[in-house]
């Protein structure tokens, strides 16, 4: 017995400290709710995937196999939306798809609820749902993202899905159409429009040899169009 105990005939408890949680592995199999708890202790520099309830972690991140095709996209979609009111940009955000795929894509452009979107942000500030249009910079065409992250986005109703294979110098760009993905192939001039963002038109091989003053060449054209105002008022006249 303490002296508290004796003086006061009260038995004294410790507050209960919560177990910390186990580190988070690549292969662990986890339910949505633990993988977030687990990846919460990572420092902020990690990078983790749960897909299909399975746990995949990054690897460390090159430059031209990578961060530079990366930046390219970014800079391409970044164009669009400072164009198109109503068109949302991310850049490598947390996106809860269902219980079994917690997913961080290289980029993603969504519509705002109001106007149609597929998604939302949450209250803790992570999309829930699917976007209408994801991409991934992908290494080469041996990889997860086009097996089970393909059938991951076809299956959440992802409208659009662009995997572009920095080695094998390839641009795959997939629409949803009844419930299966259906590629998209370039015209006469080379170009892929988007079925889903009007204006948003690829310059794929320029893009795939880095010119990037031909892709926004190219896309300056797409926002010239016709279509393209048409969204864009579609888009205003929204609440």
């Amino acid at each position: 017995m303490t002296v508290q105990e004796a003086t006061t005939g009260k038995a004294i408890t410790t507050p209960s400290i919560a177990a910390a949680p186990p580190p988070l592995e690549g292969g662990d199999r986890l339910t949505r709710r633990e993988f977030e708890r687990r990846y919460q202790t990572l420092p902020k520099r990690w990078k983790a995937e749960l897909i299909e309830g399975v746990v995949f972690m990054a690897s460390p991140v090159h430059y031209q196999s990578h961060s530079e095709p990366h930046g390219h996209i970014i800079g391409w979609l970044t164009v669009y939306c400072a164009a198109t009111s109503g068109v949302r940009l991310g850049d490598n955000a947390t996106v809860r798809l269902d219980v079994d795929n917690e997913v961080q894509p290289d980029a993603l452009l969504r519509l705002k609820s109001n106007v149609g979107g597929g998604s939302r942000i949450s209250e803790d500030d992570y999309v829930e749902g699917a976007p209408e249009m994801v991409i991934e910079i992908s290494a080469s065409s041996a990889t997860i993202d086009l097996t089970d992250k393909l059938r991951v986005y076809r299956r959440n109703g992802v409208q659009e899905y662009l995997v572009w294979q920095v080695y094998d110098k390839r641009l795959d760009w997939f629409r949803l159409n009844e419930g299966e993905y259906t590629p998209l192939s370039p015209d006469s001039h080379g170009l892929i429009h988007s079925q889903v963002f009007p204006g948003l038109h690829l310059a794929v091989t320029a893009l795939l040899a880095g010119d990037m003053a031909a892709v926004l060449a190219e896309l300056q054209k797409g926002l010239a169009t016709d279509e393209h105002q048409a969204f864009v008022e579609h888009l205003a006249a929204k609440p």
